[in-house]
């Protein structure tokens, strides 16, 4: 049985993110400018340095960033209101059972965050992105390995990272040796796409997805460090969506979609099935398996259009899902159902 939190902590949730999206906006320096590319438009800060005319990329636009980048000379007016009333949020979802994030992870998200990570397109993936789930969809999750967090897995577009034409600041090799994480070598010399840090067994894996055969490392130009290539990530980070981190005062990060997260989930559990990483298939298994529980019954046509849409990629996508999901009959029905 899916347990649900309170509708005052459902509603407090929601709150954060909104204040969080306000406070991104406030710190706008320059002035907003529209830049459009293809069928798409962005909206970059432009500003002043000396002599210099400066970019740095705000977003993709939609109307609810417009309507904050036209309030902008309110939202920086309450700056100091907004971080006092983000913290009695916060308070009022602890005190809700709402699940904690350590202060390691807390820490180095909040200095990732505020060197762009996120704002340039990078997307918590794994299980940090499925804890993250419990705000968005109103979940109260248990204390069991199903949410039992482990590697920071950030995940970006290679093509989106190039053509941004922005870099966070401080540059993440500055961070993570703050946080002293190392880097792992790998067996292309001189590429780096994971951090270990060195007091624990915490680490930082950056990941894209692969349009070719094989899965080698590709450039993530805006983060400024490389990335391991995966098959089906493209599906798992397509418009991902924003969440808040109860750290201190809400840190702002992204999330994919829930209900590419569950599916994706059935999709990788079948790669994982057999050698080392079958341990992993089963909090696969588990987490898909708990995540469309709750997703047939919040928001069944999001759920079914995420799945046809994997089924449909290709008879591959189709026969991963059905090896896993002959495994899982309750959630076969579920979707079955649909």
């Amino acid at each position: 049985m899916i347990q649900r939190h309170s509708t005052v902590a459902h509603a407090a949730y929601h709150d954060l993110l909104r204040s969080l999206k306000d406070e991104a906006a406030a710190q706008i320096r320059g002035t907003p400018t529209k830049v459009k590319r293809g069928d798409k438009t962005y909206w970059y800060d432009t500003f002043r340095v000396g002599n210099d005319v400066r970019k740095s990329y705000i977003g993709e636009d939609t109307p609810e960033l417009a309507q904050r980048l036209s309030d902008l000379t309110k939202l920086r007016d309450q700056t100091a209101d907004r971080q006092a009333h983000r913290t009695r949020l916060i308070r009022i979802l602890r005190a809700e059972g709402f699940l904690s994030t350590d202060a390691t992870t807390g820490s180095l998200l909040s200095a990732m965050a505020k060197s762009g990570v996120f704002r340039l397109g990078g997307t918590i993936v794994g299980t940090h992105a499925f804890r993250l789930y419990e705000g968005d969809l109103g979940l109260r999750y248990s204390f069991d390995d199903t949410a039992q967090t482990g590697d920071v897995d950030i995940a970006s577009f290679e093509r989106l990272s190039l053509a941004l034409e922005d870099t966070v600041s401080p540059p993440l090799q500055d961070v993570f040796k703050h946080f002293a994480f190392d880097p792992v070598p790998s067996l292309k010399r001189d590429h780096v796409w994971r951090w270990k840090q060195t007091r624990n067994d915490l680490m930082v894996e950056f990941l894209t997805p692969s349009f070719d055969e094989d899965e080698g490392l590709r450039p993530l130009a805006a983060l400024g460090v490389d990335a391991q290539s995966l098959h089906h990530l493209n599906y798992l980070i397509q418009d991902p969506i924003q969440a808040a981190v109860l750290y201190r005062s809400g840190v702002l990060v992204q999330v994919p979609q829930p209900e590419r997260f569950a599916i994706h989930k059935l999709i990788v559990a079948d790669r994982r099935r057999d050698g080392p990483d079958r341990i992993k298939a089963v909090k696969d298994r588990a987490q898909a398996a708990f995540l469309i529980r709750a997703l047939a019954e919040d928001r069944p046509d999001e759920l079914n259009e995420a799945y046809i849409t994997a089924r449909n990629t290709g008879p591959k996508w189709a026969k991963r899902l059905d090896n896993t999901l002959k495994r899982m009959p309750e959630t076969l029905a579920l979707l079955s159902a649909l």
